[in-house]
């Protein structure tokens, strides 16, 4: 079928192709929005044809339309052949891919490292903010591979197996115990690690494995390369037009070979840092000594290496750079795992009279971890802060600081997690709370953070519905405004104004961030200060104050644990809802799809970038169809669609650019993308790219929680937001509504008729078959001004857009 429609497009092999603009055949690509749909549904046709793609991303046609450019009936067209790219399959389908949301806090850091404020003449200070980015997600793995080694090195292997008490309730670890297997070869201490340490090892090479598998499935695909023309500016408002902005395989190379290595430095160093404590002790055996020292020493320089590697440059985008880091990609992780054979091998060795006694070594990582994280936070905040100063963009979330807050909630998931696991672990092994010392003090005082943190949220969210009361009661009167002719009803007004004041609420979103993530802050460094100075569990550190203060510590130690163990199955549970049940996947869509939207650029066991093969794929086709027909284009994006129906723009040449229009509804460009990623999405970069694109219309409502105005800067000839869209569409019942119309919101906008008349005016646009020589001034978008001058050659094509164009293009939220 492929073969044919190359055949098709270009009037066969031996022919030569025939040009839309001499048969009046142009082409509308539909990108659908969060959640997916089916091509059935995008072409409202139950019979259509895959035209080209695989099956987790491909392009769709009607089974009538398959060679609409070389068709007879092609020339008597009046409207466009309708497309669909269907790419639901890059973010849903198998219910396993929800223990990715276990990889959020890779791909919250990740997130940070993409909402760097916009500046001006500040490269260096913009190398820094992606440096510290990207320090701050090693911490996470150095961070969630020791959190591996506490629960299967120190709570299983060293505590439990040397605890007759606790060995004898849990009969799978006999073998481990001195007393219970009476000395067996596997009692030693070391040897209980080195075994347990394949736990820890295996998580690492899972990890590895899952991000170098992901890559080639989701983000291995290539831009086209083209170059340059001669008009074109090198330096564009926005990094997403540049060739290798979406091919970024050197980069995740390399970082992926240095996290391996250094989850697989932290196992060698847990295990090989007990043994040589035993062997530093008076009396010890002088040349095992010697070689843990030169093992220490080795693992230093390792660990010194990996952070070399990870404060490298990082993405080169304005080439597709198609060369590996060969010496860093294989070497490093290669001799992490030489040095972890050779811990095992130290460990493991006979030492007679060892004992494992209170916790391991190593109790001080996870405090460091957690200052160090503090810092890298509080340094990022001060970068942030100067690069916004220099360009500073008054919609930009929380005054440029939206990254360095959402980089704390990335340390502070991944604190939590491993504070909560540790304590439940611990919690389940040891019954009686009395036969093992249990984790490091400092992750039991980070699981009892929980429930505080907890109470402020129950707090901030009874704030927002006390706000969102209000807006509705504000909205009332509008609602009425809007409706003048309509005999006001009471329920029906509030349902209306009560959905607008909820969709409003999205733009609350970075308060809610900010205090929580003050509070994080606020609450980590109180952990860290009780943990250091009490070196006490909450519960044992309140003993002797006031019973009320006593019984809160105690009720917060015992309910973080729990908490921490619910919160897991609870987020596995609703992740494995929301990839089977669409309904559920609306509700969470949007931010999963904004995580996985953006390139591994700070992290590579982030979840896959579903970006870089779904903007590679429109690209192509949007290239290869103009070039190949001579024609013109209209993108039709909805939702997370519009988001790369935009980056795909941005990746074309100028000349291709010129012949496409864009048509964007429930679109979050500006309220979320803008807001929160101002140097790629900003004010900047949205101007540029509606001067260059042929045009842009933008349809929004005030019911949709997502989608939004794009507000564009300054007085435009080309209006590229419409007016707010009615809904619902009819208030009451009338003759076209005899049933009441429902408040549409997010989904559906192909339902308003307005929907149907920006589409004919964009197709009217469009009708030349060659662009506008560059010396003359094209005729202005169908804004305000120019709709009257359109609507005649619009209405031209109303008979054929009334039928199953009109109904084309349906997507999913």
């Amino acid at each position: 079928m492929e073969r044919a429609q190359e055949q098709a497009s270009t009037g066969g092999p031996d022919q030569p192709a025939r040009r839309p603009g001499e048969t009046g055949t142009a082409l509308e690509l539909l990108v659908h929005g969060v959640g997916g749909t089916t091509p059935q549904e995008m072409l409202d046709d139950p019979r259509t044809v895959r035209i080209t793609g695989d099956g987790i991303a491909a392009v769709f046609r009607r089974a009538d339309d398959v060679d609409a450019e070389t068709s007879p009936d092609g020339r008597r067209r009046d409207g466009p052949v309708p497309e669909a790219y269907v790419w639901c399959n890059l973010t849903s389908g198998n219910g396993t891919r929800a223990l990715w949301l276990l990889l959020l806090p890779f791909m919250v850091v990740n997130l940070a490292h993409w909402m760097r404020p916009n500046a001006r003449g500040r490269r260096r200070t913009v190398r820094l903010y992606g440096l510290l980015v990207r320090l701050a997600g090693l911490t996470l793995t150095v961070l969630l591979v020791s959190a591996a080694c506490e629960v299967a090195l120190d709570l299983v292997a060293w505590q439990c197996a040397g605890t007759r008490a606790c060995a004898d309730r849990h009969s799978w670890l006999g073998f481990l115990s001195p007393t219970v297997s009476d000395g067996g070869w596997w009692s030693s201490p070391g040897r209980r690690l080195a075994l347990a340490s394949f736990v820890p090892t295996a998580l690492t090479g899972l990890l590895w494995y899952l991000s170098r598998r992901t890559w080639s499935d989701y983000e291995s695909q290539q831009p086209p390369a083209r170059d340059p023309e001669p008009d074109e500016d090198g330096d564009r408002p926005s990094a997403l037009g540049r060739p290798g902005f979406w091919y970024g395989r050197r980069l995740v190379a390399r970082l992926r070979a240095a996290h391996t290595a250094a989850g697989l430095v932290t196992v060698a160093a847990a295990v090989a840092g007990a043994a040589a404590r035993h062997d530093r002790e008076p009396g010890g055996p002088a040349a095992l000594n010697t070689m843990g020292l030169l093992l220490e020493a080795a693992l230093v320089a390792c660990a010194v290496a990996v952070v070399w590697v990870v404060c490298r440059r990082g993405r080169s985008e304005r080439r597709i750079d198609r060369e590996l880091d060969e010496r860093f990609v294989r070497r490093l992780p290669l001799a992490a795992l030489v040095l972890l054979a050779l811990a095992l091998l130290y460990a493991g060795w006979e030492r007679p009279g060892w004992e494992s006694a209170g916790r391991l070594p190593g109790d001080a990582t996870f405090g460091g971890l957690a200052l160090v994280q503090g810092l890298l936070v509080i340094v990022l905040a001060g970068v942030a802060h100067a690069l916004h100063r220099t360009d500073p963009d008054r919609r930009a979330v929380l005054r440029g600081l939206g990254g360095p807050a959402v980089a704390m909630l990335a340390c502070a998931l991944g604190g939590v997690m491993s504070g909560g696991v540790s304590q439940r672990v611990s919690d389940w092994l040891d019954g009686t709370g009395t036969s093992i010392d249990g984790p490091p003090v400092l992750l039991t005082w980070q699981a009892s953070v929980i429930p505080p943190l907890i109470v402020v949220l129950l707090v901030l969210f009874g704030w927002l519905a006390h706000r969102a009361w209000q807006l509705a009661r504000a909205e009332r009167e509008a609602v009425a405004r809007d409706y003048p002719d309509e005999v006001q009803d009471r329920a029906r007004t509030s349902r209306i104004a009560y959905t607008r004041a909820m969709a409003s609420l999205t733009d609350r979103g970075p308060r809610v961030v900010a205090v929580t993530s003050g509070v994080t802050l606020l609450l980590g460094a109180g952990a860290l200060v009780g943990a250091l100075t009490t070196d006490e569990t909450p519960g044992e550190a309140a003993q002797g104050t006031y019973p009320v203060v006593h019984g809160a510590a105690e009720t917060a130690q015992a309910l973080g644990s729990w908490l921490i163990g619910l919160g897991f199955i609870l987020f596995v549970t609703w992740g494995r809802r929301a990839y089977k049940d669409a309904a559920a996947r609306r509700t969470i869509g949007i931010l999963w799809d904004v995580g996985t939207f953006w390139p591994r650029a700070a992290h590579p066991f982030a979840p896959p970038c579903y970006a870089e093969r779904a903007v590679p794929d429109l690209t192509w086709r949007i290239a290869t169809w103009t070039r190949v027909t001579g024609g013109r284009l209209v993108i039709s994006g909805h939702s997370q669609g519009s988001v790369l129906a935009a980056a795909a723009a941005w990746q074309l040449a100028p000349s291709t650019r010129r012949r496409v229009a864009l048509l964007t509804y429930g679109s979050p460009l500006e309220r979320l993308y803008g807001r929160w990623f101002p140097a790629h999405f900003g004010p900047a970069a949205l101007s540029s790219l509606h001067r260059e694109i042929d045009c842009w219309r933008n349809l929004y409502r005030l019911t949709d929680p997502i989608g939004g105005p794009v507000r564009l800067p300054g007085n435009h000839d080309l209006g590229v937001d419409h007016v707010p869209l009615q809904d619902p569409l009819s208030y009451g019942r009338n003759d076209l509504h005899p049933l009441p119309a429902p408040i549409l919101g997010h989904s559906d906008y192909q339902a308003d008729p307005v929907f149907a008349e920006e589409r004919r005016k964009l197709l009217a646009r469009l009708r030349p078959g060659l662009p506008a020589p560059r010396h003359t001034a094209e005729p202005p978008c169908p804004g305000p001004e120019a709709e009257q001058g359109a609507e005649a050659e619009a209405g031209a094509e109303a008979g054929a857009d009334a039928g199953p164009q009109s109904s084309s293009g349906r997507s999913s939220a």
